[in-house]
């Protein structure tokens, strides 16, 4: 029996690391991104909210800024920096941010704009 146990958990652990297996495609991003909410934690800046408008406005508790999808990363300007474009591993509403290879941030997507940003 603690054999079967184990050997569900490990499974349980290879198909959950298996869904992030793939970057997510420029349309994969479009689609969970649009419109919705993205809410979580990046390694450099610490815990985030903001909601993605249609009108490539990204909204914040007390900013604004501009995404965009180009080729197959989602891309970032804020205000007074650079255009700075990532990869995504997309699974369900879990996303993580890929820079150069590495996991820097994780988030939830979020239907539409609860936070009324």
């Amino acid at each position: 029996m603690k054999l079967v146990v184990f050997a569900l958990s490990i499974a349980t652990v290879l198909n959950v690391s298996s869904a992030f297996a793939d970057m997510a495609s420029g349309d994969g991003i479009m689609k969970a991104v649009k419109g919705n909410t993205i809410q979580g934690n990046m390694e450099s800046s610490g815990p985030y909210a903001e909601y993605y408008g249609a009108d490539g406005v990204v909204h914040g508790k007390d900013y604004k800024a501009a995404w965009s999808v180009e080729g197959d990363t989602m891309c970032w300007v804020y205000d007074g920096t650079p255009k700075d474009c990532w990869n995504a591993e997309i699974a369900g509403d879990q996303v993580k941010w890929m820079k150069d290879g590495k996991s820097l941030g994780t988030g939830t997507i979020l239907k539409g704009n609860p936070n009324n940003f």
